[in-house]
């Protein structure tokens, strides 16, 4: 069983994953070890962090066994809320709601009664949590995204003065920063679910500790926006595989990434784009807490306006090969393999 445990590789046996060879799967363990080692030895151990790191241990524990097992949907969902009941029960709780409209209607803030909070509070952390495991299908990607999104954060919980969230997402973002060379294509191990499930838990964790108990009107838009791109690309595949009769838990080759993958794009270029469109969403939230709205929009625009422009741009630019058929990631894996046996 040890052995079994230690050496579980991820096959690619479908056309959803894009790998070539056999790769190492618990990855993600390494991930929760910085992370838990940092908190332990630097965080205060309070009331609140208590109950988020023994969710965490939760969403860990149920990773390990879907990632060696492939655990049913439904398991893994109510492993998940689990997790989730555990930190609402320690007091972090999405307790309201901006009023975006107040200027014009109603107060600033849309109080919920606790019922409602505690249900609007799980709701947000296993979303995030399959939103963040959803994405995870090219190398670097999830992880990367997570790397961008929790450094945005340590910098907004650091203007808020909220020492205990700025240790544990810095904490996040170092585990994630060390990982992503090995992640990186072409990867030498996957953090597997272990891992896409405990970085969606946390950064849902977060933003609520660190972000939606500050003051500011403007808070409810910032963690939607830091963590725009796997809510967008998990509301659209659950919008697509209802629309064509399926389950939304049922997989298919319909994410973002892969629709990038089949514009031609390489691995490389594809997690790129993605890191990019990230990195605006983030930092049009950080332009917002401080600015204001107005301010934000206009640079999100200005800036998707250039990446727009640059997407079509090296869509346009030919690879060299054989009419444009040539695939980056195929010849870098064909390098490799020669470089083995040389």
């Amino acid at each position: 069983m040890s052995w079994r445990f230690c050496s579980r590789l991820d096959v690619p046996k479908d056309a959803r994953r894009v790998h070539k060879k056999p790769t190492p799967l618990m990855g993600g363990l390494a991930i929760f070890y910085g992370f838990i080692v940092s908190v332990l030895c630097f965080a205060t151990l309070d009331r609140e962090t208590l109950g988020v790191l023994i969710g965490a241990v939760i969403i860990v524990t149920t990773g390990i066994i879907d990632d060696i097992t492939d655990m049913k949907a439904i398991v893994k969902l109510l492993c998940q809320i689990l997790a989730a009941a555990v930190v609402v029960y320690s007091g972090v709780r999405i307790e309201h709601i901006a009023n975006p409209l107040s200027n014009w209607v109603g107060p600033p803030y849309i109080i919920l009664n606790y019922w409602v909070s505690c249900a609007v509070t799980m709701f947000w952390i296993v979303g995030i949590c399959n939103a963040l495991n959803l994405i995870d299908g090219l190398d670097g990607l999830a992880v990367g995204v997570s790397s961008i999104a929790s450094t945005a954060m340590l910098a907004l919980t650091i203007l808020s003065q909220n020492l205990n969230a700025s240790i544990l997402i810095a904490a996040v973002a170092g585990a994630c920063l060390g990982f992503l060379p090995y992640n990186f294509n072409p990867a030498k191990i996957f953090m597997g679910d272990t891992g896409a499930l405990f970085l969606g838990y946390i950064l849902a964790c977060v933003s609520i500790q660190g972000m939606l108990k500050m003051s500011a009107v403007i808070t409810f838009a910032v963690p939607i926006l830091i963590l725009g791109l796997p809510i967008f690309d998990t509301a659209f595949a659950i919008v697509r595989r209802l629309l064509t009769g399926r389950s939304p838990m049922s997989p298919d080759r319909g994410h973002l990434h892969h629709r990038l993958l089949d514009m031609g794009f390489s691995q490389r270029r594809v997690v790129a784009i993605l890191y990019t469109l990230t990195a605006v969403l983030c930092m049009t939230a950080v332009v917002i807490s401080i600015k204001g709205y107005m301010r934000g929009i206009l640079l999100i625009v200005s800036v998707l306006i250039i990446v727009m422009i640059s997407v079509k741009v090296m869509a346009e630019i030919k690879e060299p090969g054989d009419n444009g058929t040539y695939n980056a990631d195929e010849q870098l894996m064909e390098e490799e393999d020669r470089d083995e046996q040389d």
